[in-house]
This record gives structure tokens, C-alpha cells and sequence, in this order.
């Protein structure tokens, strides 16, 4: 596959879950009524959304020259990550099996992909327009301070580090999500796990606004462990990574859940 049939693919899997989100989760009520209630809730958005899209161009740029920023002064911490933990994503990885790896890959580019996604339209389409805030700041601290790690530290995930031990899962049975991934993740970027922080976050902002949507509350939940536990069983990440990222996690949701109140105060005094 090409990179463009490779996203293709990505896309029409994806939106065929939001298809099914949309009218399972959200509701056919909140999708006829969708124009007046997105249209209040980006009116009431949309800085921040624009702040998160200037992380994340950010994020762009500092990836793809950050990493020579990063060997002049960043902290070296794969040794150290190994010495906390050892082979545990080894000894994980010995319970592979053909039907756990497919569902891992899946999860780990599909449901990651939908997870991150699905939620900006389920908020979008609520009359609470505060969850929608909540989620894009806690988004945009995600990227920003996992950006920060990124250069702050020099962190091989285990499929390069033990390579004899540990195997790179993904690629084995999913070969084309390479050229997909190769464009976007750095081997020496792994501390912290996005990919488990951004879950995480996903998930803590669902239990948090629950009586929202309470069906996608365990939907999110078991998502979120799926690709967390992913990263380590293809190899990706370590434990260490996880844990770090699911720490950021709860202090991004922690500040949105501040600071979108403190916002509004100071909005209505004005």
C-alpha cells in the first residue's frame, strides 16, 4: 500500500465507527438537532481549539528538528528506564499470539485514532459545551508537555533498545501502518507514551462528565486500557512510559476541569 491508501483505509475504519458511535452514543435527538447545538458550542470553543492546533503545529515543527535538539540536551534515560523495569515488556510480549496481536494493532492505529476523534463530536453535540473545553485543553497541555519531554529527554522505546528480546509486533502484522507512523513518531521519543496519556484522557474526561453519555464512559474506559497495554505488547513503549503518561493524563484533565470555570468567571464579569 501507499502512504495515501494506507490512510485511506485508516479513515473509512474510523468513520465507520463514528457512524456507529453517532447513533448508538450520541443519539438520533442530539444528530437532528446538531446545527444550532455545534454552532454554540464552537462559538464558545473555538480559542481554544485554535490553541490546540498551534500546539500541534508546534509539535510539528520541534519533531522534525527537535531531535538533534534533543542528543545536545537531552537527559539519556533509556538505561535507567531498563533498570527500573527489565524485561517486563519482554515478558509480556512472550503471551503474543496471532488473534492478540491483531487485536493490539487494531487498537493501537484504529481505536486510537476513533478514541481521540469520536469524543469532539459526541461533545460537539451536547448542550454541556463545557466537556468540549475541557477535553481540547486538556489535549493541547498533552501535546505541549509531552513536547517539552520529548527534547528534555533521549528515550529508545524496547523494540530498539532489546531487540533480540522484544519484537517490533506492529510492523510484523500490520507492515503498511509504518509508512503512516514513520512520518509522525521519532525512535528516541517514546517518554512518555502519548499514545497513553491521550487515552487516558479520553477516558478521565468521560468518567468526568458521565452523565453525558453513560454508555460511552466503559466504552472509553476499556479503549484506553486496550491501547495502553498495546504499546507494551507490540514493543513500542515501556512500562515506565505508561505510567508517565497516565500521570500527565490526570493533570491535564485536573487543569481543564480549573480552568475552563476560571475562564467563564472571568468572562461573566466582564
Amino acid at each position: 500500500m501507499t502512504l495515501l491508501e494506507t490512510l485511506t483505509s485508516i479513515g473509512v475504519v474510523v468513520l465507520s465507527l463514528h457512524c456507529v458511535g453517532a447513533v448508538t452514543i450520541v443519539g438520533r435527538h442530539r444528530l437532528r438537532a446538531w446545527r444550532p447545538r455545534l454552532r454554540s458550542n464552537l462559538e464558545r470553543s473555538w480559542r481554544i481549539a485554535v490553541a490546540l492546533v498551534v500546539v500541534l503545529a508546534l509539535n510539528k515543527v520541534v519533531r522534525d528538528v527537535g531531535v538533534e535538539l534533543s542528543w545536545l540536551i537531552g537527559a539519556k534515560i533509556t538505561g535507567t528506564i531498563y533498570a527500573l523495569e527489565g524485561g517486563l515488556v519482554a515478558t509480556i510480549q512472550s503471551f503474543a499470539t496471532p488473534p492478540l496481536t491483531t487485536y493490539f494493532g487494531f487498537m493501537y492505529v484504529y481505536g486510537y485514532t476513533f478514541l481521540l476523534t469520536f469524543p469532539l463530536l459526541a461533545y460537539g453535540l451536547h448542550r454541556d459545551w463545557r466537556q468540549l473545553r475541557v477535553l481540547l485543553v486538556a489535549y493541547a497541555l498533552n501535546y505541549a508537555v509531552g513536547l517539552v519531554f520529548y527534547v528534555a529527554f533521549v528515550a529508545y522505546g524496547p523494540r530498539n533498545f532489546m531487540p533480540e528480546q522484544v519484537q517490533s509486533l506492529l510492523y510484523v502484522q500490520w507492515p503498511d501502518v509504518q509508512l503512516v507512523t514513520s512520518r509522525v513518531n521519532r525512535n528516541t521519543n517514546v517518554f512518555p507514551s502519548l499514545h497513553a496519556s491521550l487515552s487516558a484522557t479520553v477516558a478521565l474526561v468521560a468518567y468526568r462528565f458521565r452523565e453525558s453519555y453513560p454508555a460511552w464512559t466503559p466504552i472509553a474506559t476499556a479503549f484506553a486500557a486496550s491501547i495502553a497495554l498495546a504499546t507494551m505488547y507490540l514493543g513500542i513503549h515501556w512500562f515506565t512510559d505508561v505510567v508517565v503518561g497516565i500521570a500527565l493524563a490526570v493533570a491535564s484533565v485536573a487543569v481543564g476541569t480549573r480552568f475552563v470555570p476560571l475562564v467563564d468567571d472571568a468572562s461573566s464579569v466582564r
